[in-house]
C-alpha cells in the first residue's frame, strides 16, 4: 500500500513539475508605451541629433519596425482610441473607448495565469483599468498639466479609485519606479508576468526636471524636411487644441524651440527606460522576457504646418515599435506593415494566451522570426469624418471629404509627403482604384462615413483673429 501511495505521489510531483516547467517557460512581457512620440526620434534609427542610448540598446537587441502605425482617431484626443485599440485588438470603427464592452488582452493574459500590472496613463476609465489588470496604478487626470507633480490612484478591483498619491517626482519617474519595483520582486519561481508602463510623455507640456543634464539648443535642431508655415488647405481640424500651441504662420525659430524641448523630454524618458532595461537584465528571468517599446501616436511639430496629431500624414500616424526577446530577430529592421492593435495578438500567440473573442488584430510572429516576411499588404486610416486614408506600402492616398481634396503620395520617392500626385493624369487610374480600395476597407471595418460631402466647404483657410485659449493637456 505504501509503495502505491509513494508511486502516486511521485506521479503527482512529476506532473506538477511539468506544469511548473511549462509555466516558467512562458515568456514575461514588459510593454513600455510613450505618448506622442514620433517614429523618427531614436538615434539608432537615423535621428542624428537626439540622444537615446537606451532605446538604442533595444534596437541593437531586437527588431525595429519601420512601418508600424496607429489607425487614427474618432476625436481630437487620439490617444484615447489608440490605447483602446491597443488593449482590445480591435480597429478604430469598432472600439469602445472606455473598454467595458470587450475583454482586453491584459485581461486575457491574467485569465491564462499571468500576473498583470500597470502604472501610468490609462485614459480609458478606471473601471476598465481594474477589469484589465490585477494591479493598476493610474495617472490622475489632472497630473498631465504639471508632470513635475505626479498624481497616481490605485484602481481597486471594483473599478473604483483609491486615494490619490501625490509625489514631488516627475510623473514618468514615479511610473518607472513602480514597474521597476514590480520586476525586482519577481523570482525564478514566480508566475509569468505582463507589466505595462504607460508614460504620459513626451506629450506637451514638455517639462522635465531642471537639473536633467541633457539639453538641445534650438539652433542645433534641424527643421523637419516637410516644415511649412501653414497647412496648404483646410484639413477639417485647423484650430483644435494642439494647433493652438503655436501661432500662424509657424516660424522656424518657434518650431526649432518646440522640437528642442520635445527632444529633451524624449531623452529624459530614455533614461527611465534604461532603468527598466537594467531591472530586467538583473532579474532571474531576463532571458525569458519580451520587451516592447512603442507609442500611441506620432505628432506633427511643424511638419506640413501642423503641430498636433489630428491628421493622417506619416509623421502623426507612424509610431516607433521595437521588440526584443527569445526567438525575436536581433539588431534588424523590417518594412512589414502593422497596426498597433496587432501587437498584443502577436504577443498572445507567443505566450500561449487565448485571444479575446472580439479581438481582430493579426498575429505577425512570422515577421519577428524573419523580418522579410509580411502579414498585412495594406492599411486604412481615419480621423473623425474629415480625413480618410489608404496605403499599400508604397502609395498612399488621403481623402478630405468636406473640402473635396485628395492627396496621392509615392512614399518610396517622397517619404515626407511633399508632392501631391492626385491631379497627375498619369495617376488617374491609381487614384480611382485606391479610392475604391479605401471605401472597401472602410466598409469591412464598419466605418460608414462618406468619402464625398453633400455640401463642399471652401478649401482655402485663414487663421481666425479670435483664437480660443489652449486648454490643459489631457489628450
Amino acid at each position: 500500500m505504501r509503495s502505491i501511495v509513494t508511486y502516486l505521489w511521485l506521479l503527482c510531483m512529476i506532473g506538477l513539475g511539468l506544469d511548473l516547467q511549462a509555466e516558467s517557460a512562458r515568456p514575461n512581457v514588459v510593454f513600455i508605451f510613450a505618448d506622442d512620440q514620433r517614429a523618427d526620434t531614436i538615434a539608432a534609427l537615423g535621428n542624428a541629433v537626439i540622444k537615446t542610448p537606451n532605446l538604442d540598446r533595444l534596437v541593437a537587441q531586437g527588431l525595429s519596425f519601420n512601418r508600424a502605425y496607429m489607425q487614427g482617431g474618432n476625436n481630437g484626443a487620439t490617444c484615447v482610441p489608440s490605447r483602446a485599440m491597443l488593449m482590445s485588438g480591435r480597429p478604430l470603427a469598432k472600439i469602445d473607448e472606455k473598454l467595458l464592452q470587450h475583454e482586453t488582452w491584459p485581461q486575457a493574459f491574467g485569465t491564462a495565469g499571468y500576473q498583470t500590472f500597470m502604472s501610468g496613463k490609462w485614459h480609458n476609465g478606471a473601471a476598465s483599468a481594474a477589469k484589465a489588470f490585477q494591479t493598476a496604478h493610474q495617472l490622475f487626470l489632472g497630473g498631465m498639466t504639471n508632470p513635475m507633480k505626479a498624481s497616481l490612484q490605485d484602481i481597486l478591483p471594483n473599478g473604483k479609485a483609491g486615494p490619490i498619491k501625490v509625489s514631488k517626482k516627475h510623473g514618468c519617474e514615479v511610473f518607472t519606479d513602480e514597474v521597476v519595483n514590480f520586476i525586482q520582486q519577481q523570482t525564478a519561481e514566480s508566475k509569468p508576468y505582463f507589466a505595462y508602463l504607460a508614460f504620459d510623455g513626451p506629450h506637451d507640456p514638455h517639462i522635465v526636471p531642471e537639473d536633467y543634464p541633457v539639453k538641445y539648443p534650438a539652433e542645433s535642431i534641424p527643421l523637419p524636411p516637410n516644415f511649412m508655415p501653414q497647412h496648404p488647405f483646410n484639413n477639417g481640424e485647423m484650430v483644435i487644441r494642439d494647433e493652438l500651441l503655436l501661432p500662424w504662420p509657424r516660424t522656424e525659430l518657434a518650431v526649432r524651440q518646440m522640437l528642442a524641448d520635445y527632444y529633451r523630454y524624449i531623452s529624459y524618458l530614455d533614461m527611465q527606460i534604461g532603468r527598466v532595461l537594467d531591472a530586467v537584465a538583473k532579474s532571474p528571468q531576463a532571458k525569458n522576457t519580451i520587451i516592447v517599446f512603442s507609442a500611441d501616436s506620432g505628432v506633427a511639430r511643424g511638419s506640413h504646418g501642423l503641430i498636433g496629431k489630428q491628421n493622417l500624414y506619416e509623421h502623426s500616424l507612424r509610431v516607433p515599435l521595437i521588440m526584443t526577446g527569445p526567438g525575436i530577430a536581433v539588431n534588424q529592421r523590417t518594412e512589414a506593415l502593422c497596426y498597433l492593435f496587432d501587437i498584443l495578438p502577436t504577443l498572445g500567440k507567443r505566450c500561449g494566451v487565448a485571444a479575446p473573442r472580439t479581438s481582430e488584430g493579426l498575429d505577425f510572429n512570422a515577421v519577428l522570426e524573419n523580418p522579410k516576411n509580411s502579414v498585412r499588404q495594406s492599411l486604412y486610416f481615419g480621423y473623425k469624418k474629415v480625413q480618410k486614408a489608404y496605403m499599400d506600402g508604397r502609395w498612399k492616398l488621403i481623402r478630405y471629404p468636406q473640402v473635396d481634396q485628395t492627396q496621392l503620395f509615392d512614399l518610396q520617392t517622397d517619404p515626407f509627403e511633399l508632392h501631391n500626385l492626385a491631379a497627375d493624369p498619369e495617376q488617374s487610374q491609381r487614384v480611382k482604384s485606391m479610392l475604391e480600395a479605401l471605401a472597401k476597407a472602410m466598409l469591412a471595418d464598419g466605418d460608414q462615413n462618406p468619402l464625398t460631402a453633400e455640401k463642399v466647404l471652401p478649401a482655402e483657410w485663414k487663421p481666425p483673429t479670435n483664437l480660443p485659449k489652449v486648454k490643459d493637456a489631457g489628450n
